[in-house]
């Protein structure tokens, strides 16, 4: 083993090798572009080495491997990550600045990988990270998107949307693997016929798209372990092209067939608001899981040479949300048509390998598809849709004769619509929410009847994150003040954080720890000052709301009662507080107008309070744009209130309270998604609750007598700004007011903004008191972080693996 110097000496003549190979000159005439590529180089070796020798004894082993199917990846920037899980981020560093270069300015050279746009996303990396880390084989499968979500821009304070080529400067972390490549069909017809007395489906007349693989290395932490993110890329057959090209004539046709072609692996989340949006996104969706399932027969007959009758003993499919869905037919149809298997023994199989993890409690977002989209773009997959749709329907029978309305609101296919929900949920050995209340609620209602019909599937795995990069990478100050009390085994084994709490009353701990809080503030602040140039009193109260802009996850809420409370300053009402300073950032999707005028509305206040001399710095808003992974890492570390505020019932779980308690904020929350489980954790003194609970959520849905307008003039303080707000107090345009104006009045608060208005108001009172009891503030924070272990997805893995999967680590790899 080598020593951490010889380490850095050995990756010092490496790295000068590698550069002179690519640029033909010495390093001290490189560009930060040319230093940055010939490091990524160098690391590439030494990852490769281990990736191949975690294939081989997997293989050599016959271990069962988990498929992680997602439609979206957020892994943020990963030279950092790579280095740190290898261990060797110190003498690279180190190394690098012996010859004149600065690690942090080469690792700002990388574009975020931007394959998601929130929190799906960003759980399926985290997931990935801790299966690597956990030692899992287990491996994410999705689509090499050329463009992410969208880069934000506020421009006049509006969203203004502009595309993302994150992967434009250097391909760095993709390995492309043209001889894996899968051809997917789309169209055509397919006839039946007998042969040997069996009936065979022949697909004719389809469009071939091939799908080009680019594996990306997921480097677990200390144990050498490389598993594998496989994305799909788009592209024109070979022998398509080269028939299109050879013609002149027809060369601008073969152009947009090539153009049509490349576009179903261009651009994440299209817009399927018609016809022609809705048909392209199912068949984004058909495109990656049919290359997926393909690729994973593929390798189990070639590599384990065992009967398909195993398969679910050496395979897990895990579908994350109801985007990866067609994995049930697409299985289906390759074990029929392909493989040759009768419908009990295919049905078997793919029934013992798919598991679902549903994120969503909103009805409305359960994805559902046209029957006429389906069965002309996947017309085979459609005809096993119908005959798992009609068996269902006959066992539904069976079990409720004649209550026809609860058999066809759990079918497959009804009312000319393919409900991928109900199709996961036959298709799956088991059904999992992603917090304690959400699949609670799951079985209380949204998925209540299938709960009822087979119980044994459900159950819950709470989410987490990827502590090491979330608090080890993104807060090293924290880290070392942490490790030099408990030791660093916290890194591997995150429980040990609970160690901490031995020091939530020591006075010294406490005043390190509000230092490491200071510094961390300090550098969230510099980095405002030059983005905004708007000062910020790092003294102040830094509190944070950090998530997709959507009325449920009410962004609108704060910044009514920042609106509220800026009023209350201008008149000397407001209570005694300690300066604050409201920190947002978040994407609103294009087509969502309520979203993008509340953004509007948070910039526009920010504009007025920020150059208020009367307030002179005791209320600051700040709203960051193109919120990504790296904004995150900056925000995170700084934030001492972390805003979980959605409405009770609708938040399934939630990442982002997790990350910050773990860097020590204090919640203030609803008992929503998994805010429930970290005040449980955390106990009741330690987090700052307000709002309506999830059973009165659901019992006002349900009674309808709920009054937006009765609500706001029975509370006067409510009703004083909401009439200077739409009375012209603000200089804000007449369309995003009209546009907040009716979601309020119009469409009744669907999301009890106003309702819960005056517990939130009182709630941020409670916080400014607690923040000026210092001592009791510090070990709020300290016992925030000491119980944020649980909240690991090292843990959430490792619940998948034992329950769900039946998947085992394996010790780590030896060099």
């Amino acid at each position: 083993m080598l020593t951490e110097e010889k380490f850095k000496t050995r990756f010092m003549e490496k790295y000068a090798t590698c550069f002179q190979t690519l640029h033909g000159k010495p390093i001290s005439e490189g560009s930060l572009d040319q230093q940055y590529e010939a490091l990524v180089e160098t690391l590439r070796e030494e990852i490769a080495s281990n990736w191949v020798k975690t294939n081989a004894e997997y293989q050599a082993r016959k271990v069962k491997q988990v498929y992680y199917f997602c439609i979206e990846y957020l892994p943020g920037r990963l030279l950092d990550n790579y280095l740190s899980n290898l261990e060797i981020k110190d003498p690279v560093k180190r190394g690098l600045a012996e010859l004149g270069i600065s690690l942090d300015d080469l690792e700002a050279q990388e574009k975020d990988v931007a394959l998601g746009s929130g929190g799906l996303g960003r759980l399926a990396s985290c997931l990935l990270d801790s299966l690597a880390s956990t030692a899992i084989p287990g491996h994410g499968c999705g689509i090499s998107y050329k463009y992410g979500l969208f880069q934000q821009k506020i421009v006049d304070g509006n969203q203004i949307e502009f595309p993302d080529r994150w992967i434009s400067n250097y391909s760095a972390w993709q390995w492309p693997k043209r001889d894996k490549a899968m051809e997917v069909r789309f169209g055509g017809a397919v006839q039946m016929q007998q042969e040997g007395g069996s009936l065979k489906f022949i697909h004719t007349d389809y469009e071939a798209v091939l799908a080009v693989p680019y594996d990306m290395p997921i480097v677990g932490y200390d144990n050498n372990i490389v598993n594998t993110l496989r994305l799909w890329s788009a592209e024109v057959m070979p022998a398509a092209e080269e028939i299109l090209l050879s013609n002149r004539q027809e060369y601008k046709k073969a152009v947009e067939y090539k153009y049509a072609v490349e576009s179903l692996s261009e651009v994440l989340y299209p817009d399927d608001s018609n016809y022609q949006g809705k048909r392209f996104r199912l068949k984004q969706q058909y495109f990656m899981v049919s290359a997926g399932i393909q690729s994973i027969l593929r390798f189990y007959k070639k590599k384990y040479e065992l009967a398909l009758e195993d398969l679910p003993n050496y395979i897990a499919v895990h579908i994350n949300d109801t985007h990866p869905a067609l994995v049930v037919p697409e299985l289906m149809r390759l074990l029929l048509d392909e493989e040759g298997l009768g419908w009990d023994a295919a049905w078997d199989i793919v029934t013992r390998v798919v598991s679902y993890t549903n994120h969503t409690i909103m009805p409305e977002a359960l994805e559902k598809w046209p029957v006429d989209i389906v069965k002309e773009l996947m017309p085979r997959v459609y005809m096993i849709i119908e005959e798992i749709d009609r068996r269902a329907r006959i066992k539904l029978e069976a079990a409720y004769p004649g209550e026809w309305d609860k058999i066809n609101s759990m079918a497959v296919v009804h009312d000319g619509q393919v409900f991928m929900a109900n199709l996961a949920v036959f298709g799956s050995y088991s059904v999992n929410g992603v917090a304690y209340i959400h699949t609670e609620i799951l079985k209380k209602d949204v998925l209540r009847n299938f709960y009822q019909y087979e119980p044994q599937k459900f159950n819950n795995k709470t989410n987490g994150i990827a502590h090491r990069r979330w608090l080890y990478n993104s807060n090293p100050e924290l880290t070392d003040l942490i490790s030099g009390r408990i030791g660093n085994g916290w890194i591997k084994h995150p429980d040990d954080l609970a160690h901490l709490m031995r020091y939530a009353k020591d006075e010294e701990f406490l005043e390190e720890l509000a230092q490491v809080k200071q510094a961390r503030k300090e550098i969230l602040a510099k980095y405002i000052m030059n983005k905004l140039a708007v000062p910020v009193d790092t003294k102040s109260i830094f509190d944070v709301q950090i998530k997709r802009i959507h009325a449920y996850k009410r962004q609108l809420l704060n910044a009514l009662h920042i609106f509220a409370l800026y009023n209350a300053m201008k008149a000397g009402a407001a209570p005694p507080a300690p300066p604050r300073t409201f920190i947002f950032a978040g994407k609103a999707a294009p087509s969502y107008y309520l979203a993008k005028a509340i953004i509007k509305l948070i910039n526009t206040l920010a504009e007025t309070i920020n150059n208020d001399a009367a307030i002179d710095r005791r209320l600051r808003v700040i709203f960051l744009e193109n919120y990504n992974v790296s904004l995150a890492q900056i925000i995170v570390p700084a934030a001492e209130v972390s805003e979980q505020i959605s409405t009770a019932s609708k938040e399934a779980s939630g990442t982002g309270n997790m990350k910050m308690m773990m860097n020590g904020a204090v919640t203030i929350g609803t008992l929503d998604g998994a805010n429930v489980e970290i005040r449980e954790k955390v106990g009741e003194d330690n987090f700052v609750l307000f709002g309506l609970r999830a059973d009165e959520v659901l019992e006002l849905n349900q009674n309808n007598t709920y009054s937006a307008y009765n609500t706001i003039a029975d509370d006067p303080r409510l009703a004083d700004t909401m009439d200077k707000l739409f009375g012209g107090a603000l200089p804000i345009d007449q369309q995003s007011l009209m546009s907040i104006k009716n979601y309020i009045y119009a469409g009744n608060d669907e999301f009890y903004v106003m309702k819960d208005f005056e517990s939130y108001r009182q709630a941020q009172i409670k916080v400014g008191e607690l923040y000026q009891d210092r001592p009791k503030w510090l070990e709020m924070s300290t016992v925030n972080i000491a119980k944020s272990g649980f909240f690991s997805s090292d843990r959430t893995v490792q619940e998948y693996a034992r329950d769900i999967w039946r998947a085992q680590s394996i010790t780590r790899i030896d060099k």
